[in-house]
């Protein structure tokens, strides 16, 4: 014979209280008498009763569940935000469900939409823009949003990260200190906001700073991938130029090497500055220095904000910066 389930109405009966009880004892409502909780606590346990998380959403409307889109799974830069979302996530007895987009915006709306059909209590974004389909599909849904680790082309959402303008304008003024007067932004893709609008600008800032004129040519996008960006090393060295910022960890390692592999040395022919102090940056030989940023705290105080805003006490026009710093490694000569 098939072995029943143990529902709510089991353990109501058994312990002979109402379900209406059992319910606030699951929940932790403290309105029960201490005789009765405990009558049903051992009950639950005797039963090996397990609350239906799905019934308890519909009853209270919320599922206690929150979606997470990450663009890379094995990308150490979103691992790390999504160590600091899990941790909050668990403190606040909130499950997750991560859901990976391979920077594709098919799939980002794919996998977004089936985030919204599980009626997920919100979402925490991490990657870069986002299509119109998938803005339209957020603002339609009410589903409090929050973007991690990133800047996207919806000003709407709250975001949680470093004032990217500002560490792409030091880093540049770093490189340029050193009397390197060509200085190349190597970049993912400038079809991102947080490239196009951000790191770019602050790149501009910084020239402007040291009256060097902008040069379209030295601005070098690689799609994202490490070969390409390996691929460049000679391409820059021919250009006459002598340092690199670079706007991902992957990408730098990527230069490095190539750079390396060509005879290359760094940091006294050619220095290197990348953007988000990684494992790639620790492990690359020579070491790289990089703009540092507080993963874990962008991640962990992302799923903070959005719990605040599945709460109703804030709404989402919220965006906060954390510190950054520059820390020196072994691509970049000290001193000026």
């Amino acid at each position: 014979m098939e072995k029943q389930a143990v529902t709510i109405y089991t353990v109501a009966r058994e312990a002979r209280v109402s379900m209406a009880t059992v319910s606030r004892v699951v929940n932790g409502n403290p309105n029960v008498k201490p005789e009765t909780r405990q009558k049903v606590l051992d009950v639950i346990k005797k039963l090996n009763y397990r609350p239906n998380a799905v019934a308890r959403g519909l009853a209270s409307k919320k599922t206690t569940t929150v979606g997470v889109i990450i663009p890379s799974v094995t990308n150490p830069y979103f691992a790390e935000l999504a160590l600091g979302i899990d941790d909050i996530a668990t403190m606040y007895k909130y499950n997750i469900i991560l859901a990976n987009s391979d920077f594709n915006d098919d799939k980002i709306l794919k996998v977004a939409r089936g985030l919204l059909a599980k009626q997920v209590d919100g979402i925490i974004f991490m990657g870069h823009d986002m299509s119109t389909e998938l803005q339209q599909e957020f603002a339609a849904s009410n589903t409090p949003v929050v973007v991690a680790g990133s800047i996207v082309n919806d000003d709407k959402l709250a975001t949680v990260r470093i004032d990217y303008q500002n560490a792409a304008k030091e880093a540049t003024n770093y490189l340029l200190d050193h009397n390197n007067e060509r200085v190349a932004f190597v970049v993912s893709s400038l079809d991102y906001s947080i490239n196009s609008k951000y790191r770019l600008a602050g790149y501009k800032e910084a020239l402007v700073e040291h009256n060097i004129p902008f040069e379209s040519k030295y601005v070098i996008e690689t799609n994202g991938d490490y070969n390409r960006a390996y691929e460049q090393a000679n391409h820059l060295m021919e250009q006459g130029i002598k340092a690199a910022y670079v706007s991902d960890d992957d990408l730098a390692a990527g230069l490095l090497n190539g750079l390396t592999d060509n005879n290359i040395k760094v940091p006294a022919d050619f220095e290197i500055i990348t953007s988000n102090d990684t494992t790639y940056a620790k492990i690359t030989r020579p070491t790289l220095t990089s703009i540092t940023q507080p993963l874990y705290d962008i991640g962990a105080i992302s799923m903070r904000l959005l719990t605040k805003m599945m709460d109703g006490e804030i709404d989402s026009s919220n965006d906060v910066i954390l510190n950054h710093g520059i820390v020196e490694r072994q691509s970049t000569r000290r001193g000026k």
